[in-house]
C-alpha cells in the first residue's frame, strides 16, 4: 500500500501522485495531486495531471479549471501572471484589459497574444480568437498550449477537419497528450470517423484505466461501430469500477437485444432506491430496470418504472408543447403555393442531399441503412446544420422563424443552400454522389429545405402513432427530444408533425415521399423500389441485404438495423395500452388517419420541379 507523503512535502506528494498515475491508479493519484497543489499551487505539472484525470472522469468543468491553473503556472513572464490568474478565475474583462495594454506596448509578445486568444474564446468572440491563435501558432509552431487552444477554437467554430489538422503536430510530438487525444476523439466523432475516435479513447484508457466514465464513453463508440461484445465489456468494466454507474446500466439496457440477469435487476432495484442518488442518474436506472421488467413479461412493473423515469426527465427538461404548435400554425400560414411560386428557382439546384425526417423510433434508421447500402448513397448522421440555419434566420426579422423566411432575398436563399453543402462536405467521406441527413426534427424545416435546396429529396418515415410514441416513451434521449418524456406531449408532438406534413402534401404534391414502416416490414422489396424510384436511383439488390452493410450507426436502433427485418416489435406497444389514455387523448383523430397522403408510385403523380 502507498504511504501518504508528509503534508508539508508537496514535491513528495507530487512524485507519489505521478507514480500512481503512471501505474494506472488515477483515482488514488487525484487526492494526492490536490494535496500537493494546496501546498504549492504553482506546479504546472500537477495541474495538468489533475486536469487529465478530471477530463477522463467526465468532469469537464473541473478539468478546465485545472488546465487554466496550469496555464497560469507556466506563463513565462511576470507581467502576464496577473492576467493569467484573472483568466483562470473568470475575471475575463480584467484579463482582456491587462493583455491589451501589454500588446499595445509589445505587439510581438506571443505569450500575451496566446492569453488574449484564450480570453476572447471564453467570451465567445471566436471570430477574433481563432485568427489570433493561428498567428501565434504560425510564429511559434512549438507553442503547443496555443496550438491546443487554436484547435479548440476551430472545433467551436464548427471546423472539425481544420481542428484535427491543427492538432496533428502536437500529437506527433507528444502522442500521449491526454487532452489532445480526447479532443482528437471528439473531432473524429464529429466527422463520423468512429473508428479513429475509438482508437483514441482506447489509447487514453491504456494510460488511465480506472475511470468509469472513460469506459462508458469508449463503450458508446464501440457500439456505434457494431462491436457490441466489446461495448458490453467496456460498460461492465465501468460497473466493476463503480456499481452505481447509472449510465452504464442504461447503456446495457439500450442494447435492445440485451437481457439482464436477476442479479442485475436486484442491483438496479437497490440503486434506484438509494436516497442519495441524484434524479438524473435515478432516471437512467429506472429506464434500465423497466427494460428488465419488460423482458421478464411484467408490463405493469415496466410501465411504472418507465413512468417514473420519464417524470424525472420531464422535471429536469421542461418542454413547451404550445411553442411547437404555434410554429406549425405559422408555417401553415406562410408556406402557401403562392409563396413557393414566387420563389421558384431561387435555391441551390444541387440534388445531393436526401433528408430523412419524422419522429424518433419511427423506423428512420432502418430506411437510412437501406439507402446507405446503395452504391450511390452515403449515410452521414443526424446533422445539425439545417436547425442552425433556421436559428440564424430567426434573428433576421422581428417575427422570428419561420416568418423571417419571407424577408430573405433570392441571393441569401441560394447562399444558404450552398453553405449547407459546404458545411456538410466534411461528413461525406466516401465520395458518393448522394448523401443522407437523418436529423428527424427537420420535419419542421421542410419549407426551408424546399427553398434553399429545391431538388433535394425528402423522405418522411412514419409508423403507427401509438407504436411510435410508446417506443419513444421507453427510450432515454440524452438531448434534443424533450417532448418524449410525457405521454400527452408525445401525442401533441406527433399530431403537430402529422398536420404540418399534411400541409406540405397539399402545397407541394409529391415533394415529400412517405415510407410507412409497417408497409416496409410487410413488403420490403416493393417499398424499397418505390423509394429508389422517387430518389431517381436504379434498384440495387444490396439494399435488400442492408443488414450486411458495415458502417457506424449511432442511434438506438443500431443493433436492429444489423439484422434482417422482423415484425416482432410492430405491436409491442399493446402491452401498455391500459395506461395510454393521456397519449390517445392528445393524438385525437390522428390515430384514425395517420398514414397521410400516400406517395405516388414510380411514374405516377407529380414530383414537382425535379429534373
Amino acid at each position: 500500500m502507498p504511504v501518504d507523503p508528509p503534508a508539508d512535502d508537496p514535491r513528495a506528494a507530487l512524485a507519489e501522485a505521478a507514480r500512481l498515475l503512471a501505474a494506472g491508479r488515477s483515482r488514488e493519484a487525484a487526492p494526492r495531486l490536490e494535496k500537493a497543489l494546496a501546498a504549492d499551487p504553482a506546479s504546472g505539472a500537477a495541474w495538468r495531471m489533475l486536469g487529465d484525470i478530471r477530463l477522463v472522469a467526465g468532469d469537464v468543468a473541473g478539468a478546465e479549471r485545472a488546465y487554466d491553473r496550469m496555464l497560469w503556472a507556466v506563463v513565462p513572464e511576470a507581467q502576464l501572471r496577473a492576467a493569467a490568474l484573472d483568466l483562470a478565475e473568470g475575471r475575463l474583462a480584467a484579463a482582456r484589459d491587462a493583455l491589451r495594454a501589454v500588446l499595445q506596448r509589445q505587439p510581438a509578445n506571443l505569450a500575451a497574444a496566446h492569453l488574449m486568444g484564450e480570453v476572447l474564446a471564453r467570451e465567445g468572440d471566436l471570430a477574433a480568437a481563432e485568427p489570433l491563435l493561428a498567428q501565434v501558432v504560425a510564429a511559434a509552431p512549438s507553442l503547443h498550449l496555443a496550438r491546443l487552444a487554436h484547435a479548440l477554437a476551430l472545433q467551436r467554430l464548427g471546423k472539425p477537419s481544420e481542428a484535427l489538422a491543427a492538432l496533428a503536430p502536437l500529437l506527433a510530438r507528444e502522442p500521449r497528450h491526454q487532452r489532445a487525444r480526447l479532443l482528437q476523439a471528439a473531432l473524429a466523432t464529429e466527422l463520423g470517423d468512429y473508428a479513429a475516435a475509438a482508437e483514441a479513447t482506447a489509447a487514453v484508457l491504456a494510460d488511465i484505466p480506472d475511470q468509469p466514465h472513460g469506459w462508458l464513453t469508449h463503450g458508446h463508440g464501440l457500439r456505434t461501430l457494431g462491436r457490441t461484445g466489446e461495448a458490453v465489456a467496456a460498460w461492465r468494466r465501468a460497473l466493476a469500477l463503480d456499481p452505481a454507474c447509472a449510465e452504464a446500466w442504461w447503456s446495457l439496457a439500450n442494447l435492445k437485444a440485451w437481457r439482464f440477469s436477476e442479479a442485475d435487476l436486484a442491483a438496479m432495484e437497490a440503486l434506484a432506491a438509494a436516497p442519495e442518488l441524484p434524479p438524473e442518474r435515478r432516471s437512467l436506472v429506472d429506464f434500465a430496470r423497466a427494460k428488465a421488467h419488460e423482458d421478464a413479461g411484467r408490463p405493469a412493473d415496466a410501465f411504472a418504472a418507465y413512468a417514473r423515469a420519464n417524470a424525472a426527465q420531464r422535471a429536469l427538461r421542461a418542454y413547451d408543447a404550445d411553442r411547437t404548435t404555434a410554429l406549425v400554425r405559422r408555417a401553415q400560414a406562410l408556406l402557401t403555393p403562392a409563396f413557393f411560386a414566387e420563389r421558384a428557382g431561387w435555391g441551390e439546384p444541387a440534388a445531393d442531399p436526401i433528408f430523412i425526417v419524422g419522429l424518433p423510433r419511427s423506423g428512420s434508421t432502418l430506411v437510412e441503412q437501406i439507402l446507405a447500402s446503395h452504391p450511390a448513397v452515403e449515410a452521414t448522421r443526424e446533422l445539425p446544420d439545417v436547425q442552425q440555419m433556421a436559428d440564424w434566420i430567426a434573428g433576421q426579422a422581428p417575427a422570428g422563424y419561420p416568418d423571417a423566411l419571407a424577408a430573405l432575398p433570392a441571393a441569401a436563399v441560394r447562399r444558404l443552400g450552398r453553405d449547407y453543402l459546404a458545411r456538410t462536405r466534411p461528413q461525406r467521406r466516401l465520395g458518393r454522389p448522394r448523401f443522407i441527413d437523418k436529423a428527424p426534427w427537420n420535419w419542421t424545416h421542410v419549407g426551408l429545405i424546399r427553398l434553399m435546396l429545391p431538388n433535394a429529396r425528402i423522405v418522411d418515415v412514419r409508423r403507427h402513432p401509438l407504436a411510435t410514441c410508446v417506443s419513444a416513451f421507453r427510450q432515454h434521449f440524452a438531448g434534443g427530444f424533450d417532448f418524449a418524456f410525457d405521454l400527452a406531449d408525445l401525442g401533441r408532438y406527433y399530431a403537430d408533425y402529422a398536420a404540418l406534413m399534411a400541409h406540405h402534401d397539399a402545397v407541394l404534391p409529391g415533394h415529400v415521399h412517405r415510407v410507412i414502416y409497417e408497409d416496409l416490414v410487410a413488403d420490403t422489396e416493393a417499398e424499397v423500389r418505390r423509394l429508389l424510384a422517387y430518389l431517381g436511383l436504379p434498384f440495387d439488390a444490396a439494399t435488400l441485404r442492408f443488414f450486411e452493410t458495415e458502417r457506424p450507426v449511432a442511434t438506438p436502433s443500431s443493433e436492429q438495423v444489423r439484422q434482417p427485418i422482423y415484425a416482432d416489435a410492430l405491436d409491442q406497444w399493446r402491452q401498455y395500452e391500459p395506461w395510454l389514455g393521456p397519449l390517445k387523448d392528445a393524438l385525437g383523430t390522428v390515430t384514425d388517419d395517420w398514414r397521410g397522403r400516400p406517395s405516388p408510385l414510380a411514374g405516377e403523380g407529380n414530383y414537382g420541379s425535379y429534373p
